[in-house]
């Protein structure tokens, strides 16, 4: 694969950041992307390693070894159509994606795994630059109908897959643009939102119609829909939060939100969507800001809260500090738990491990502390260690427990079970179907719990599969 001597010669080189003091003025992208030439060599690190375990690291099974090879043989056009053959959205997934097939790299022994992330990107990117991404409409029509509830990544790519086989296929979006939590979760300056434009506008030329505005399951009967349309997916997403505070000290004061009531009112303002009615303003303009969890979404916490002009921001982690490499003996090649530093944290957050918060107390009914117990290695507190933080604004970041309980789901009386630390509904993971109606399907976070745009991805396409498979007996959509 690429150079047979590549990795032997090249060192990874991966894209880098603008300064933070030149990023934090503004809610644009801020990577700077490696040349072409360069793109080529790290493509040539490709190693003919036998068992390709980034396949395995890849929820979307994207053929990483092959676009290697053809991009350092400067053939883009067919790393294109190779990468798209298995994912609809490599351009989200080269911006978002922590790259997982990276943690199972062979060369990740070394700790200097091939930048397949950049070079996905890179070969997204020149498509669109040439005009290779046109739509794919279909030779001709089935005659099938197909609702979708949710415009999220695995709404999206089930559409496009399900439109290209030849079905009507409408998309309803309670809000007012297509994406879900692709343009509205995540901040501009990871994800600039004509990305996401660019490719609602593919897909309605490869007849796809969208609704947006319309929350079914309150403005329109999902019962109706289902009436009208020969299958139904629900893909609306885990947007449930996790809130493990509910009984705690000064938990009613104003100023403690929800991460998804903070981040989405930035994106509306970056597109200059108006706010939902009787929608608080939220602002860390001038505050001290503690987000509580460590994962993307508190990241993303912090990147906005600077960028809107916090005096500070620290954010709290209950688990121990991960250590700074893994075993690789034990983890390689999945998915490692290590210390990660994102590039929101990089610019000045303050991280806190161990920590638990115990209760909150303000000032004329307003948050201005949070108060704190250090914990050991089991989570319990540790006597003596209690403090508080200034806090003006808290954001709970701490994760999403499942769908939201009282739209489709209740009109639908669908079954919600445990998967893990989550809720999801209960479809098989063969056919997606929802054992209620043989018309309703599930994919997505929906289904499997919170998880990641690529996981997200890989089950809208094989929902499309499974969908399109049932109305027509037989199916060449892949899985």
């Amino acid at each position: 694969m690429g150079k047979p001597t590549g990795f032997l010669e090249l060192d990874r080189q991966d894209r880098t950041y603008k300064p933070v003091d030149e990023r934090l003025k503004h809610y644009k992208e801020f990577v700077v992307p490696l040349a072409e030439g360069e793109v080529k060599k790290q493509a040539s690190r490709c190693m003919d390693c036998g068992i390709p375990y980034c396949h395995n690291g890849c929820p979307v099974n994207n053929q990483i070894p092959d676009w290697n090879d053809l991009v350092y043989h400067s053939d883009w056009k067919e790393a294109s159509d190779n990468l798209h053959s298995t994912n609809n959205f490599p351009e989200v997934t080269g911006r978002v994606c922590p790259a997982p097939c990276e943690a199972a790299c062979t060369l990740n022994i070394d700790d200097k795994p091939v930048t397949i992330k950049t070079i996905e990107y890179s070969i997204a990117e020149r498509a669109w630059s040439e005009g290779w991404v046109q739509p794919q409409p279909p030779e001709k029509k089935t005659g099938k109908k197909v609702a979708i509830i949710g415009s999220g990544p695995a709404g999206l790519a089930a559409a496009q897959q399900l439109a290209r086989a030849g079905h009507d296929v409408h998309v309803y979006e309670k809000s007012q643009r297509p994406g879900g939590l692709l343009v509205y979760g995540i901040p501009d300056f990871k994800m600039e939102k004509d990305i996401i434009a660019r490719r609602v506008k593919q897909m309605e030329a490869e007849g796809v119609t969208f609704h947006c505005g319309v929350h079914v399951g309150q403005d329109l009967s999902a019962k109706y829909l289902e009436s009208k349309h020969d299958a139904v997916l629900l893909a609306t997403g885990s947007e449930h939060p996790f809130d493990f505070f509910a009984k705690s000290p000064g938990r009613d004061l104003d100023g403690i939100h929800y991460a998804m009531d903070f981040l989405p009112q930035q994106n509306k303002r970056v597109a200059g969507e108006a706010q939902t009615p009787k929608t608080q303003e939220l602002s860390a303009t001038g505050k001290h800001v503690v987000v509580i969890g460590g994962g993307d979404t508190g990241s993303d916490c912090i990147g906005t809260s600077f960028r809107q002009g916090a005096k500070s921001v620290t954010q709290l982690e209950i688990m121990p500090m991960p250590p700074e490499k893994e075993n690789k003996a034990l983890n390689w090649p999945n998915w490692p738990m290590k210390l990660r530093i994102s590039s929101s944290q990089a610019e000045g957050a303050k991280t806190e491990y161990s920590i638990s918060t115990t209760g909150f107390s303000g000032e004329g009914g307003k948050v201005k502390k949070l108060h704190y117990t250090r914990v050991n290695a089991n989570m319990a507190p540790i006597k003596g260690t209690e403090g508080t933080l200034d806090a003006d604004l808290v954001l709970f970041a701490m994760g999403f427990s499942g769908p939201i309980e009282n739209d489709v789901v209740k009109e639908l009386a669908l079954p919600v079970v445990a998967r893990g630390r989550f809720k999801g509904l209960d479809a098989t993971d063969k056919d997606y179907k929802l054992p209620v109606s043989s018309k309703l399907f599930c994919a997505g976070d929906i289904r499997r719990g919170q998880s990641l745009v690529v996981w997200a991805i890989r089950e809208g396409r094989q929902a499309a599969h499974a969908i399109d498979k049932y109305l027509m007996g037989t199916t060449t959509l892949p899985r």
